[in-house]
């Protein structure tokens, strides 16, 4: 077997060995059960508790923990944006770097506070370190807050009725520093002692292989990357993100990258057996998220490692595979991998440009940030995934002649009017923004020629990328798009706030009226949610929406880019 191949399988199989075991371990940190850690961080969550005033004992009812979580967001906000405008004259800017301007601080703080890290910067010269660890202390923050109202949910998942749901603040401090940290600090060490930079010094002198002298910035970096990997951040310290040789230096950091990028989404699968007692359910959502992770994956590494067909009709060899705006590190097998993984997420790192990536290939990294809830990011892809189960459990009702139940809770107009605005709530963010940005380059391309080094279908593409990026909470990009500009920043910054709060107030608002209502035990006639027949039902709801959606965008970019080469 090819060993690209071979390394795609470790890769996958040393994931989910330490999923599950990780899900349990969130399982017990949600039901606030002892665990080995305790005595390392009791003291410093007692610390937090006192510092912000929080009593972690307060209970709090649904509508609390939205307020919670969208006052200290606006608040982190702020705090973003004084920095980014500041840098110049801020301490930690050994490099001099500038400030940035307002539209593109207003993207980059609404970017690293809604976790999608859009970035229309280069990292080493768009920022001081100052600003470098302040976006690195809101990818603890944005990860953490997902983590946290995702337990709110699954704390109202459970078999009774209640009002209140746990203490928002002391979820999120947990989630921070039980979880986060200690995975970030093994990540990190694995990185800085494979070559990744860990330093508070400016740039460094050194002669390469031809005997140029050249400038290297360094950094914080290995912190830096740990961290954007396991919040499904997918920030880059540097400009060329993951494929940048000290952000990746090896095929060793490589897999630690690619591993970290899913392992939380995925564990989180497992925690909610863990919380709920429902292992069956989880292993069930796991089958229908693996199944099209799968049907996303296999394509494109295929795709990848075939080749490019148009390169082909030039009767030109590649036997490499298709390696145009990759890492010869680590090919296009590796490469195709990580792209499925970091757009199935809400990560958007790379280690290879997807602006290069194969037409196939492309179409299914939107179709990955499109759907939005296979794994998804940390926290809030089980949350859209959510979603989904209540469209599904709506529709079989109706199909069995019975009122639709969902863990002994029946699901009427209200819940399914919020499931249906925030189902359809993420096309309408990308196809407006798409339409409106194609309309405006076609009715002025003269004025508009900075955005696009590709028109045509792929141009298309790009500026659909761009958007479905943005609305997925993603953050990668087809980066052959202009988009430091003030439309851009403002367009995408919108969206980004919308598709990151909506889709969060929708679902715990759908698991608090859930959880106030009478539970009612199963029973001979209930439907059952973690079989296989039931797994396959969301799955083809998950398939409708997003083919009826999405087929006659991707039709315009993608798809008519693969059949024009032919």
């Amino acid at each position: 077997m090819n060993t690209e191949i071979l390394g795609i399988i470790f890769m996958y199989g040393l994931l989910l060995l330490l999923a599950i075991p990780l899900g349990r371990y969130i399982g017990k940190i949600f039901n606030y059960e002892q665990t080995w850690l305790d005595r390392i961080f009791n003291p410093l969550d007692k610390l937090f508790y006192k510092l912000g005033g929080i009593n972690p004992d307060k209970q709090m009812n649904w509508k609390q923990h939205l307020v919670a979580l969208l006052i200290i967001n606006l608040c982190w906000f702020l705090i973003c944006m004084f920095v980014l405008t500041n840098m110049s004259w801020l301490p930690l800017n050994p490099d001099g770097n500038p400030s940035m301007s307002g539209d593109l601080a207003f993207n980059t703080a609404v970017s690293f506070v809604t976790n999608t890290n859009l970035q229309h910067y280069s990292g080493e010269s768009g920022l001081s370190y100052m600003g470098q660890l302040t976006l690195m202390l809101w990818q603890f923050i944005s990860a953490a807050t997902g983590i946290a109202i995702c337990a709110v949910v699954f704390n109202a998942m459970k078999e009774r009725t209640t009002d209140v749901l746990g203490n928002f603040y002391s979820y999120f401090v947990r989630s921070a520093t039980r979880i986060l940290l200690p995975l970030a600090f093994v990540v990190g060490v694995i990185l800085l002692f494979n070559g990744t930079p860990m330093t508070m010094e400016g740039k460094d002198t050194m002669v390469t292989l031809q005997g140029d002298t050249v400038q290297v910035s360094r950094g914080p970096v290995a912190a830096f990357v740990a961290i954007k990997q396991l919040g499904t951040n997918g920030g880059g310290f540097y400009g060329p993100n993951s494929a940048h040789p000290l952000e990746n230096t090896n095929y060793l950091t490589n897999i630690a990258q690619t591993v970290s990028i899913i392992l939380i989404p995925m564990a989180m699968i497992f925690a909610l057996g863990y919380v709920l007692k429902r292992r069956k359910l989880a292993w069930t959502i796991f089958g229908v998220m693996t199944i099209g992770f799968l049907f996303l994956l296999i394509p494109s590494v295929v795709s990848e490692m075939n080749g490019n067909p148009a390169i082909a009709k030039m009767g030109i060899m590649q036997q490499l595979g298709s390696m145009e705006g990759k890492e010869v590190r680590f090919g296009p097998a590796a490469s195709a991998y990580w792209a499925i993984n970091t757009t199935v997420t809400s990560n958007g790192s790379v280690n290879a440009m997807h602006d290069s990536m194969t037409a196939p290939t492309g179409m299914f990294t939107l179709l990955g940030m499109m759907i939005n809830c296979f794994y998804g990011g940390v926290g809030v892809g089980f949350l859209n995934f959510y979603i989904f189960i209540i469209l599904a459990v709506f529709v079989s009702g109706l199909m069995v002649g019975r009122t639709p139940e969902f863990l002994g809770k029946k699901i009427e107009a209200r819940e399914m009017k919020i499931a249906m605005l925030i189902a359809l709530l993420h096309p309408f963010l990308i196809l407006t923004g798409t339409a409106i940005a194609s309309h405006l380059y076609a009715h002025d391309p003269a004025a508009y020629a900075g955005w696009l080094n590709n028109p045509g279908y792929h141009g298309f593409s790009e500026m659909l990328y761009e958007f479905t990026s943005s609305s997925a909470n993603n953050g990668s990009g087809f980066e052959g798009l202009g988009d430091n500009t003030p439309f851009w920043n403002i367009a995408c910054g919108l969206v980004m706030i919308i598709a990151r709060y909506i889709p969060i107030i929708g679902p715990v608002a759908i698991a608090g009226i859930l959880a106030n209502k009478k539970y009612i035990p199963e029973g001979a006639g209930t439907l059952k949610t973690d079989t296989g027949t039931f797994g396959i039902m969301t799955f083809a709801v998950i398939f409708i929406v997003a083919a009826l959606s999405f087929f006659p965008a991707l039709a315009l970019g993608p798809i008519a880019e693969y059949f024009g080469m032919k």
